[in-house]
Order: structure tokens, then sequence, then C-alpha cells
């Protein structure tokens, strides 16, 4: 349930240099602002809840006892959201990956073992399922539409304490995260929606319930500031999770490292970039191998797309169809060579 705007604007007075004059609000008028704010969060609170689930695992590790190390386990818990009704749930990866014998806890009590259907660490998303049907499943919305200072609204399992409900603003869009593989994740929304440890891996709506972000991380020490990943990401990624268990993106073979350029190299190249990616490692028949990309090159284009570090090599990389031709534009010597690589598909 949106927010009837219409009768909100019958509560501002007469616009002045296109500016709303606010007048005093009488005791019933304010009861109404906010009986249709609270109104809209409860709606979506109660429609989202059977979609949301906490999720249990076991993490294994090993600590040094006089005998010697010995492995142990401990449990930790987040949350899901359902995005399908025969049991597909959309969670972090960092919530389920290396952990062990996942569990499934719904809203009408029932405790259900699951199974990795696949995580993908670049974009800290992952797809789990259960043994079940008929569950509800909540609605995918469009985070391209998301506008600041938009109501949204965070469901999960905060500290252990399930189903609990939080609602703020959207404070930005298109923010970048690090994700623990070491890709940047672009187009992150940030809301001051309160999260807490355990809010992991559930969603976050728009005032029609729509899921417009997978819940992912805040700032310790901080408040109000919490991040999201776009439910556009989300759809993709759980869409090819489904399908082949994991997210293919094209593969060049290298280890690198942001290398600066003298100003003089690359005025007298033509480059569009003060830096490249210094090439530290070839990976044996890969396709930087086959085409004689060497230790000690700096790539600075692919297809003429100024490369000026790792982040600039990922995102051309992930948007890359695999198995197409790339034009590798790098410098050797003082050399500029342009060198054509046929993409493969990233190693497991």
């Amino acid at each position: 349930m949106a927010i009837d705007t219409l009768a909100l604007m019958r509560l501002v007075g007469p616009r002045v240099d296109g500016v709303s004059e606010p007048k005093h609000l009488s005791d019933e008028d304010a009861e109404a602002v906010l009986d249709a704010y609270s109104q809209a969060v409860v709606t979506v609170a109660d429609r989202l809840r059977p979609s949301v689930v906490n999720i249990s695992v076991m993490r294994r590790g090993t600590v040094r006892t006089p005998r010697g190390p010995e492995p142990f386990e401990t449990p930790g818990s987040a949350s899901g959201v359902i995005i399908a009704p025969d049991g597909y749930i959309l969670t972090n990866s960092h919530v389920v990956h290396g952990g062990a014998r996942p569990e499934i806890a719904t809203s009408d009590g029932r405790t259900l073992p699951a199974q990795l259907v696949g995580d993908d660490p670049a974009t800290d998303l992952a797809v789990v399922r259960v043994n079940a049907n008929g569950l509800q499943a909540a609605e995918f919305g469009d985070s391209s539409r998301l506008r600041v200072g938009q109501l949204v609204i965070a469901i999960g399992n905060p500290l252990g304490f399930q189903a609990t409900v939080t609602a703020g603003v959207v404070s930005a869009v298109g923010r970048s995260l690090r994700s623990q593989s070491g890709r940047l994740i672009e187009n992150i929304i940030q809301t001051d929606a309160a999260l807490n440890p355990g809010n992991s891996g559930g969603p976050l709506v728009d005032s029609r319930g729509r899921l417009v972000g997978v819940n992912t991380a805040v700032i310790q020490g901080a408040q109000g500031i919490c991040f999201a990943l776009p439910s556009n990401t989300a759809r993709w990624v759980a869409g090819l999770l489904i399908k082949d268990g994991r997210v293919q993106r094209a593969y060049l073979g290298i280890a690198g490292e942001m290398r600066p350029l003298h100003a003089r190299i690359a005025r007298d190249h033509g480059l569009g970039t003060t830096s490249g990616v210094g090439v530290v490692q070839v990976i044996p028949g890969s396709p930087a191998d086959r085409v004689g990309i060497r230790p000690g090159d700096v790539i600075v284009a692919l297809d003429e797309a100024p490369v000026r570090g790792i982040d600039d090599l990922h995102r051309y990389l992930s948007g890359a169809p695999i198995e197409e031709t790339v034009r590798v534009s790098l410098l050797r010597d003082g050399q500029r060579l342009d060198l054509v690589a046929a993409l493969a598909p990233s190693p497991e």
C-alpha cells in the first residue's frame, strides 16, 4: 500500500515561489499523516513476513589444544527471502559460503534442512533450496527506479530476534562496496533502515512490498549507514545460480596491480588514463598466455575502454560475452601493442 500523496498535499498550504507553505496541522490531521505512514509499513510487514526466513549454518574451524589442533563447529544465523514457491531462497554468499548443514526456519514455525544451490562471492549473493511447495514468494521490484528519500522497509532476524521490522529511507544510490572476493560491487543502495548482524540476506522492500534490495552490510560504529544489494543484480545472479549453480564471467588469466604511468608516456601514446594494470603473473594456458601477454606488460585499454586499475578490468570482464574476442591494448618496453584475445569462462 502506497502513502496517499494527494491526501498529504491537502494538508499543506498554497505555494509561494514554487515552495509549499506548511500550515499548522490539527491533531486529527497529524494523526491522519501518521496513520498513512504507519499503514504502509504495517501492510508491507504483514505481506512480507511469510516470505522471510531464518537461516542457520554451522561454521567449521580448528582450535589449538594441548593435544594439538582439533576441529570445532560454531553456529551462525542470518536471514533469507523466498523467491519461488517451490523452495528457492535468496540470501548472502557470506551467510552460507563454507558453512555446513544449513537449516531454514519459516514464519509458520517449520524447520527444514536446506541445500546450497550456488553462491557468488563476487556479488555476495547465494541461493539455497528447501524441499517444500506452496511457499509465499516475494515479488521483485525494479531497483533502478529507486529515488533518494523513498520509503524502504527491512525485515530480518537481527541478533536472533525473529521477524524484526525496521523502516527508513533510501539515503543514496549508486554506492560501491568491496566483496569478500575483492571485486567491486556497484549500484549498492544505502539506507538508514536499521540493520544489525543477522539482517544479512533479508529483504529491503518498497512501500508496495516489492523486493528492491538484499541487505548485506553495516558500518560498525556508525549509525544509520547500512547497505543493500540492488534487486536487479539479485534477480540476474539468482537466475544464473538456479540454472547453472554458479555465475560464469569472462576470464583473461592474469594477476595484476594498478601501475601509474608517466604523464609523457600517456601523452605520447594518446592514452585517456594515467594508470593501468601491471601484469604480475600470467596463468599458463589462459587467454592472456595464448595471445602472448607477459609479466611486466601494462594493460591500458580493452576494446578502447580505458583500464585504470583492477576494478576497470573486473567491470569489463563481468559484462563481456564469454568466448568473444577483445582487443587488449598494452605497453611493453615503452611501446604500445594491440593484441586480440579470445575470452574464456572463468575457472572454478
